[in-house]
């Protein structure tokens, strides 16, 4: 019965498409379970504009499910799965619009779909309060997570538009503003306490400050099927910016990203041992170290 209910807590979140929903009425009580099976799949596969929490439903599990503890677990999982990446949809649309290859934001033009950018967050939210959100796999939790931050970082400097630094703003990274599940969260919690916590340095090449010196934002959603590549496409591709690092055999001129957050790059070696598995310089383990200014300046 736990397999059962848990199942329908799934089901009732991926019918807030709102585009397409199934509704038990009158009019459909004698629907069977195989027609309520067919339009759930329906429901999932059919892409949506926007996801809002607001429609419920009923789905009635075939008797086999029922019988079979098994089947339930995997259908719970395969669910599971679909409705997390959902709300991407929406955030890949985000993205594509209005953050250029170079990872340029056009903040303006953003701000015209807060609302979209809101909603895309509020679903977060209810994926936070999902009961299996700590089931999740290390990937998944990580691709939630780097969304959340750079979908929260532009959120905040949305709400202080125009403006010429993140700095500008009070206390960015402190400000508790945003509730997902039932806790209230700001920036550093989300990059100190969760982010870093999870033992994967190439997340400082994912996440970004809203600032010309971060890691360029990616104009698409990070997802646990494609983690790996895209971390390690993010970190490859910082790391030959020359505007952002200048490394040569000898001599490395470096982000200040290296220095603020070393240990994370010391996991398994020195900081040299990190550079030189996304790099493609030869790096000379004697080479010389220095750390470049940080420029606060909006990505824009």
């Amino acid at each position: 019965m736990k397999s059962f209910s848990l199942l329908c807590l799934i089901c009732f979140a991926i019918s807030c498409a709102g585009s397409k929903k199934i509704v038990t009425s009158n009019e459909n009580s004698t629907s069977t379970d195989k027609e309520n099976s067919k339009n759930l799949e329906s429901i999932i596969e059919t892409p949506s504009d926007t996801f809002s929490i607001k429609d419920s439903l009923n789905i009635t599990p075939t008797k086999e499910d029922v019988k079979n503890d098994e089947v339930l677990k995997d259908k719970i999982t395969e669910l599971k799965t679909k409705f997390l990446n959902r709300p991407n949809q929406t955030w890949n649309e985000l993205l594509d619009l209005y953050v250029s290859e170079e990872g340029k934001v056009d903040y303006k033009s953003f701000s015209k779909e807060h609302q979209k950018l809101l909603d895309y967050i509020h679903n977060l939210s209810f994926i936070r309060s999902d009961d299996t959100f700590e089931s999740l796999s290390k990937n998944e939790k990580l691709a939630y997570w780097i969304n959340t931050y750079n979908a929260l970082t532009i959120d905040l400097i949305i709400r202080h538009y125009p403006l010429k630094s993140i700095k500008d703003i009070k206390d960015p990274w402190n400000q508790r503003l945003w509730k997902l599940g039932d806790k209230w969260y700001n920036l550093n919690e989300i990059e100190h306490q969760i982010l870093r916590k999870m033992n994967e340095p190439r997340i400082h090449f994912a996440i970004v400050c809203g600032s010309y010196s971060c890691p360029k934002l990616k104009n698409e959603a990070y997802t646990s099927e494609n983690l790996d590549e895209q971390l390690t496409d993010a970190t490859k591709t910082f790391l030959a910016d020359d505007k952002r690092n200048n490394i040569s055999s000898n001599n490395l001129e470096l982000s200040k990203i290296f220095q603020w957050f070393t240990k994370d790059f010391k996991q398994d070696g020195s900081l040299i041992d990190f550079l030189k598995k996304y790099s493609d310089i030869k790096i000379s383990d004697k080479a010389k170290k220095r750390f470049k200014d940080y420029n606060w300046v909006l990505n824009d």
